[in-house]
């Protein structure tokens, strides 16, 4: 194979695949019932035109033999009337026409032929039109759901791997982060309020303690000690006061 044979092939190839791109099946099927119902229109006017023949043909064969009746009657009458001659004449007319009617007939014949098959055909071919009406709306409408099933297969792939779906996953993990913050914030909040109401008991057992030591007396449970009065004003002790002072400030 040569190579102007191989590029061609090729470029037919190609053109071959975007035909084949462009055809629009519902398009194509509209045009082709289409075309079908203009071949019927044709064959529709062939039939009448075939039809008007024959009719024509029907009345100069009826024609012809009215005329050779006439001529045999004529002849009749010449030879009533002595006249030989006159009735030879008005025979031979009458042959002429009989050979005409006879061709006539046989024009006709074969007319009645062509019409009858004529007719057949184009009942056939409305039955065809008939049966592709009903397929082309089948076809298109299977053709409507395969290509709307096509784009909706389309976007469901666009969105399984398309930013949309990144999207939908980074404002979920969005979501659980700000439900997790909520919960700590909860339970923080939770811990702080328990935390103060245990600070709020152990103020009120110090108080309690306080009070105990002030009046002399011990709480159950406890063991009062106290320090002789002669070792409160010690410089020891003032020294020791002042760092649990400057501790309670800095704990």
């Amino acid at each position: 194979m040569g190579l102007f044979d191989r590029i061609w092939r090729v470029i037919r190839a190609n053109l071959n695949s975007l035909i084949s791109q462009a055809e629009d099946p519902e398009k194509i099927l509209e045009q082709t019932v289409l075309d079908m119902q203009e071949d019927l229109i044709q064959l529709r006017q062939a039939v009448a035109q075939a039809i008007a023949t024959q009719k024509r043909t029907e009345r100069q064969y009826s024609q012809a033999l009215t005329t050779a009746d006439d001529w045999y009657r004529r002849a009749q009458l010449a030879l009533q009337k002595g006249d030989d001659n006159l009735a030879r004449e008005a025979l031979t007319r009458r042959k002429s026409y009989q050979e005409t009617a006879t061709a006539m007939k046989s024009q006709l014949d074969q007319q009645v032929t062509v019409v009858a098959q004529l007719k057949q055909n184009m009942m056939k071919l409305e039955s065809k039109i008939s049966e592709a009406k009903t397929k082309k709306d089948l076809y298109i409408a299977r053709a409507r759901s395969a290509k709307a099933s096509q784009q909706i297969n389309e976007m469901l792939g666009n969105v399984g791997t398309g930013s949309a779906m990144a999207a939908f996953e980074r404002m979920e993990e969005k979501v659980l982060q700000m439900e997790a913050q909520a919960e700590a914030v909860s339970e923080l909040g939770m811990d702080d309020l328990e935390k103060r109401f245990e600070q709020l008991g152990q103020a009120d057992d110090i108080d309690a303690e306080l009070l105990a030591m002030k009046s002399g007396q011990s709480l159950p449970g406890t063991q009062a000690a106290q320090l002789p009065a002669a070792e409160l004003n010690t410089p020891e002790m003032d020294a020791e006061l002042e760092q649990l002072r400057r501790q309670i400030r800095e704990g």
